[in-house]
């Protein structure tokens, strides 16, 4: 089995759901994800939020458009002032429930998966910065923390 690292894009944050959104994207396209995707992606992206609970409503996205018909949304909010709630969607990948294989019909499917080797890497970089800027500073600063993103560049390789 050969392993590629993908390309990773940093789109500026949106708001839904009044929650902020911090974006990756991912894919082997250099042309980047199709705005069809995209678009259905982010209109899913409310279903995947958790509830307000007094944490500041921060959330980070990976957007991931696989090399077949299968498109990836990976939804993780900060909740319980440190904690990190997970719901994903996907579409065009019938072995994920999905009904079809058009990648722009999401679901949600009922697994336990929080991501794949090419969408955890902004993991470890989210929970750094959200010690660095909300955790840790005498006075919490969220602002800070939407700017602070993982560089574009590559899923891996970054020693």
């Amino acid at each position: 089995m050969s392993f590629t690292e993908k390309l990773l894009t940093v789109p500026p944050p949106i708001e839904v759901a009044g929650r902020h959104i911090k974006r990756y994207h991912v894919t082997a396209d250099p042309a980047g994800i199709a705005p069809e995707v995209e678009k259905a992606a982010y209109a899913i992206l409310p279903d995947l939020l958790p509830e307000p609970d007094g944490t500041p409503p921060a959330t980070f996205v990976v957007l991931h458009r696989g090399g077949d018909d299968g498109a990836y949304l990976n939804a993780y909010s900060w909740v319980w002032d440190n904690v990190l709630h997970f719901k994903g969607a996907a579409a065009g990948q019938p072995v994920l429930g999905c009904p079809d294989d058009d990648p722009t019909h999401f679901v949600t499917p009922d697994l336990p998966w929080i991501g794949c080797v090419w969408e955890l890497p902004p993991i470890l970089h989210e929970r750094d910065a959200w010690v660095r800027h909300l955790l840790a500073p005498e006075v919490p600063d969220l602002k800070a923390y939407l700017a602070d993103s993982l560089p574009e560049g590559t899923t891996g390789d970054r020693i």
